[in-house]
């Protein structure tokens, strides 16, 4: 018998199929081998922009370690210049003060206040600064420059200043123009302790009601520093002897203040610092008992 022949379904035609799939597979990896070379492209080029990145980030680290170094070395020479300015300036300033206090000194001999006087106006100022609530440091400046408070007296004609018998007109006039003359004296400094003493000078003989000179300043006008340095300096005039009177006592210096005289009026001081004597007047007392002249 002959063989039968193969049809287009056979074996043959499945082996044709089959050879067909196997032609078909090296295109597909070609296909995948490509995408994964794009995909190795992109992940270099993005490591490569990674590490530019990364580089810049270190130079900016770096650059900013640099200029932080550079700046705390700025610091630290500037800590150096204000120190140094500092000390100039503390110097300065007590050399001025020094000189200040000496013209204080100097003026009290035209006058009749002693050095025990100016000591007590320092205890008396600094002890009712802390009663109404001064804190220790600001209080201390009080006391430092409440001395200089008639430092003005200096310019004061002697002739005037010691005049046993009443004041003219023109004398008293001269006599008002202290206030003026110690603020000139103490102005032209930076310095916040002798801008204080300037405050003091100029305004110690200001009144609450406007009564007082050389502005006739009123209530709040007058600064506080003022206010307190006025009380505490008539106290300590009311107390000690002058060409006019004789010294008072503690009592009638107090009842003088608080309730008034022909002189002396509640009305020319500040009512809270008033107040605030009242509640702690044996302090002035003490202090007047205690500091005397040496």
């Amino acid at each position: 018998m002959s063989p039968r022949p193969l049809n287009n379904h056979g074996k043959q035609g499945r082996v044709s199929h089959t050879a067909k799939k196997k032609v078909g597979l090296p295109t597909e990896s070609k296909t995948v081998q490509a995408q994964l070379l794009a995909a190795r492209s992109q992940l270099m080029v993005y490591a490569k922009d990674l590490k530019l990145m990364l580089k810049k980030e270190e130079d900016k680290t770096r650059k900013l370690a640099q200029a932080h170094a550079q700046l705390l070395t700025y610091a630290r020479d500037l800590k150096v210049a204000l120190d140094t300015e500092q000390q100039k300036n503390s110097e300065l300033e007590e050399a001025y003060t020094d000189t200040m206090l000496r013209l204080a000194r100097a003026s009290r001999y035209k006058d009749e206040e002693t050095g025990a006087h100016i000591a007590r106006l320092s205890h008396y100022t600094q002890s009712l600064a802390l009663f109404i609530g001064w804190n220790e440091s600001r209080a201390r400046c009080l006391f430092a420059v409440a001395p200089m408070h008639d430092v003005g007296k200096i310019g004061v004609p002697d002739a005037v200043l010691g005049k046993q018998g009443p004041l003219t007109e023109e004398e008293w006039e001269a006599i008002k123009q202290h206030p003026l003359l110690g603020a000139s004296l103490l102005s032209g400094s930076a310095s916040p302790l002798l801008e204080m003493a300037k405050e003091v000078a100029l305004t110690h003989h200001e009144r609450w009601d406007g009564s007082g000179y050389p502005g006739g300043l009123k209530g709040e006008e007058i600064p506080l520093t003022g206010r307190i340095v006025m009380l505490c300096d008539l106290y300590d005039a009311l107390r000690s002897p002058r060409p006019y009177k004789p010294a008072f006592t503690h009592s009638k210096t107090c009842d003088i203040m608080l309730n008034g005289n022909e002189r002396t009026k509640p009305t020319h001081f500040d009512p809270r610092l008033l107040e605030a004597f009242r509640e702690m007047h044996h302090q002035f007392d003490g202090i007047y008992s205690t500091v005397v002249e040496s």
